[in-house]
């Protein structure tokens, strides 16, 4: 008898996991939309440099059907996400991300970070760690990038600069050959790339890199100019192979997410699985 009402209780989750929902979570003066679906584990995934999470979408479903609560907080700026924009650092928007994790209440969360997003899972796992347990770095660049690979990207996410010239550089660094990158000619937001990188060179780098103790995974992109042959074992030789996982995924550059999503979203599940509560 215990077993038949333990399945009964069960099956609901697994026949009907729980359907793409939109929220408002609030904190001082900040209000942050956030995109969530599924149940069981929580994985929090947070956008790249002046982008939204909606491209997230192939990646997000697919994690959440293979049993984990996945929420996507909007950065601030964006849609229903509002808050101050400007003289931010990275533990304001760690902050934002701590919330939404509160709000859930159902534990301690893995932190997935393209690009940009990384950094952000980084300083959360500083400043909040008994809300984080595990970071993933989704195309996340090296310790010292190549300053003509940062050139390139600051030429490609602003929406400012001539169209051709954004595509040339897009295809240096943020597609594989072959791959589409007119994909990346739209979707970026002037106002939250500003203030992102604001944040982003306002925080000293020893502040969030090491992401507290925490296990972490690396997936990059084989194509990925952010993290060349010379630096796709820095962090496991730095932190160690008990703390660091390396997956290299082939024919994706530095938009991994849109490029490669399942592949992606496979590595993130498979990782996940392992890391404990």
């Amino acid at each position: 008898m215990k077993i038949v009402i333990a399945l009964a209780v069960a099956l609901p989750d697994l026949l009907f996991p729980q359907a793409r929902t939109r929220e408002i979570i609030r904190h001082d003066n900040v209000t942050i939309d956030v995109i969530a679906e599924g149940r069981g584990p929580l994985i929090v995934m947070l956008p790249s440099l002046g982008r939204d999470s909606e491209e997230f979408d192939p990646a997000a479903a697919r994690i959440a059907a293979a049993g984990f609560r996945v929420l996507r907080p909007q950065p601030r700026g964006y849609g229903r996400s509002t808050g101050p924009m400007e003289k931010l650092t990275l533990h304001d928007l760690a902050k934002d991300v701590a919330a939404v994790i509160e709000r859930e209440n159902s534990g301690s969360a893995i932190l997935a970070g393209h690009a940009f997003g990384h950094f952000v899972a980084k300083m959360t796992a500083v400043d909040f760690p008994k809300l984080v347990r595990g970071v993933i770095l989704i195309g996340a660049a090296q310790k010292r990038p190549d300053p003509e690979v940062q050139r390139s990207v600051a030429i490609a996410t602003d929406p400012s600069q001539p169209e051709a010239e954004r595509l040339k550089h897009l295809k240096i660094v943020f597609f594989a050959p072959g791959n589409d990158a007119r994909l990346w000619l739209t979707g970026f937001h002037a106002n939250v790339r500003a203030s992102e990188i604001i944040a982003r060179d306002s925080t000293p780098q020893k502040e969030y890199y090491a992401a507290g103790n925490v296990p972490l995974l690396d997936i990059q992109g084989e194509n990925d100019p952010y993290k060349p042959p010379s630096a796709r074992n820095e962090l496991v030789e730095e932190f160690g192979a008990k703390r660091v996982s390396v997956v290299r995924i082939p024919h994706a550059a530095h938009a991994i997410i849109v490029e490669q999503p399942n592949a992606v979203a496979d590595a993130v599940i498979s990782w996940s699985r392992r890391v404990g509560p």
